[in-house]
Protein backbone atom coordinates (compact mmCIF):
# COMPACT_ATOMS: atom_id res chain seq x y z
CA UNK A 1 0.00 0.00 0.00
CA UNK A 2 1.32 3.45 -0.85
CA UNK A 3 2.49 5.58 2.03
CA UNK A 4 0.15 8.39 0.94
CA UNK A 5 -2.83 6.00 1.15
CA UNK A 6 -1.77 4.94 4.63
CA UNK A 7 -1.55 8.59 5.67
CA UNK A 8 -5.06 9.24 4.32
CA UNK A 9 -6.40 6.30 6.31
CA UNK A 10 -4.68 7.56 9.47
CA UNK A 11 -6.07 11.06 8.93
CA UNK A 12 -9.58 9.65 8.40
CA UNK A 13 -9.39 7.59 11.59
CA UNK A 14 -8.06 10.58 13.52
CA UNK A 15 -10.84 12.80 12.17
CA UNK A 16 -13.50 10.30 13.21
CA UNK A 17 -11.93 10.05 16.66
CA UNK A 18 -11.91 13.82 17.01
CA UNK A 19 -15.60 13.91 16.11
CA UNK A 20 -16.46 11.38 18.82
CA UNK A 21 -14.35 13.19 21.41
CA UNK A 22 -15.72 16.61 20.45
CA UNK A 23 -19.40 15.58 20.47
CA UNK A 24 -20.03 16.10 24.21
CA UNK A 25 -18.68 19.65 23.99
CA UNK A 26 -21.01 20.39 21.06
CA UNK A 27 -24.09 19.68 23.18
CA UNK A 28 -23.88 23.00 25.09
CA UNK A 29 -23.23 25.19 22.06
CA UNK A 30 -25.60 27.43 20.15
CA UNK A 31 -26.03 26.91 16.39
CA UNK A 32 -23.29 29.34 15.33
CA UNK A 33 -20.84 27.67 17.70
CA UNK A 34 -21.79 24.20 16.40
CA UNK A 35 -21.15 25.38 12.86
CA UNK A 36 -17.85 26.93 13.88
CA UNK A 37 -16.83 23.72 15.67
CA UNK A 38 -17.38 21.84 12.41
CA UNK A 39 -15.31 24.41 10.50
CA UNK A 40 -12.49 24.19 13.06
CA UNK A 41 -12.54 20.37 12.89
CA UNK A 42 -12.40 20.52 9.09
CA UNK A 43 -9.39 22.84 9.30
CA UNK A 44 -7.75 20.46 11.77
CA UNK A 45 -8.24 17.59 9.32
CA UNK A 46 -6.65 19.70 6.58
CA UNK A 47 -3.66 20.41 8.83
CA UNK A 48 -3.22 16.68 9.56
CA UNK A 49 -3.32 15.97 5.82
CA UNK A 50 -0.68 18.66 5.26
CA UNK A 51 1.47 17.15 7.98
CA UNK A 52 1.33 13.77 6.24
CA UNK A 53 2.02 15.24 2.78
CA UNK A 54 5.36 16.11 1.22
CA UNK A 55 6.70 18.82 -1.08
CA UNK A 56 4.29 20.81 -3.21
CA UNK A 57 1.25 18.89 -1.92
CA UNK A 58 2.16 19.92 1.63
CA UNK A 59 2.56 23.55 0.58
CA UNK A 60 -0.81 23.47 -1.20
CA UNK A 61 -2.57 21.99 1.83
CA UNK A 62 -0.84 24.46 4.17
CA UNK A 63 -2.08 27.33 1.99
CA UNK A 64 -5.62 25.95 2.09
CA UNK A 65 -5.39 25.56 5.87
CA UNK A 66 -4.20 29.16 6.26
CA UNK A 67 -7.12 30.36 4.15
CA UNK A 68 -9.58 28.32 6.24
CA UNK A 69 -8.10 29.66 9.47
CA UNK A 70 -8.37 33.26 8.23
CA UNK A 71 -12.03 32.73 7.34
CA UNK A 72 -12.70 31.02 10.68
CA UNK A 73 -11.03 33.83 12.59
CA UNK A 74 -13.15 36.43 10.79
CA UNK A 75 -16.30 34.46 11.63
CA UNK A 76 -15.21 34.04 15.26
CA UNK A 77 -14.65 37.78 15.60
CA UNK A 78 -18.15 38.45 14.26
CA UNK A 79 -19.86 35.98 16.62
CA UNK A 80 -21.88 37.50 19.45
CA UNK A 81 -23.98 35.95 22.23
CA UNK A 82 -27.68 36.15 21.44
CA UNK A 83 -29.59 38.96 23.14
CA UNK A 84 -31.59 38.12 26.24
CA UNK A 85 -29.28 35.42 27.58
CA UNK A 86 -29.17 34.90 31.31
CA UNK A 87 -25.85 35.49 33.03
CA UNK A 88 -25.26 31.71 33.24
CA UNK A 89 -26.07 31.23 29.55
CA UNK A 90 -23.78 34.11 28.67
CA UNK A 91 -20.94 32.60 30.70
CA UNK A 92 -21.51 29.21 29.05
CA UNK A 93 -21.47 30.86 25.62
CA UNK A 94 -18.23 32.65 26.45
CA UNK A 95 -16.67 29.38 27.70
CA UNK A 96 -17.57 27.64 24.44
CA UNK A 97 -16.24 30.59 22.42
CA UNK A 98 -12.98 30.45 24.37
CA UNK A 99 -12.65 26.71 23.69
CA UNK A 100 -13.01 27.36 19.97
CA UNK A 101 -10.45 30.16 20.11
CA UNK A 102 -8.03 27.92 22.02
CA UNK A 103 -8.43 25.18 19.42
CA UNK A 104 -7.79 27.64 16.61
CA UNK A 105 -4.71 29.03 18.38
CA UNK A 106 -3.40 25.50 18.82
CA UNK A 107 -3.82 24.84 15.09
CA UNK A 108 -2.08 28.08 14.19
CA UNK A 109 0.85 27.19 16.44
CA UNK A 110 1.08 23.71 14.91
CA UNK A 111 0.94 25.28 11.44
CA UNK A 112 3.70 27.71 12.43
CA UNK A 113 5.92 24.87 13.68
CA UNK A 114 5.37 22.93 10.45
CA UNK A 115 6.30 25.99 8.40
CA UNK A 116 9.41 26.59 10.49
CA UNK A 117 10.45 22.97 9.98
CA UNK A 118 9.90 23.34 6.23
CA UNK A 119 12.09 26.46 6.23
CA UNK A 120 14.82 24.69 8.20
CA UNK A 121 14.75 21.72 5.83
CA UNK A 122 14.93 23.92 2.72
CA UNK A 123 17.75 26.02 4.18
CA UNK A 124 19.64 22.92 5.28
CA UNK A 125 19.41 21.32 1.86
CA UNK A 126 21.64 23.91 0.26
CA UNK A 127 18.89 26.37 -0.64
CA UNK A 128 20.61 29.73 -0.78
CA UNK A 129 17.32 31.66 -0.89
CA UNK A 130 17.02 33.84 2.22
CA UNK A 131 13.67 34.17 3.98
Amino acid sequence: MKQQTIHKIIVTIAACSIGVIAFPSIAGQDESQRQMTQRVLKAKQMLKQAEAAKGLERQKLMGEHMKMMKENMEKMQAMKPRPGMSMDEHEDWMDEHQKLMDDMMSQMMEEHHMMMNMDCISMGSGDKHKH
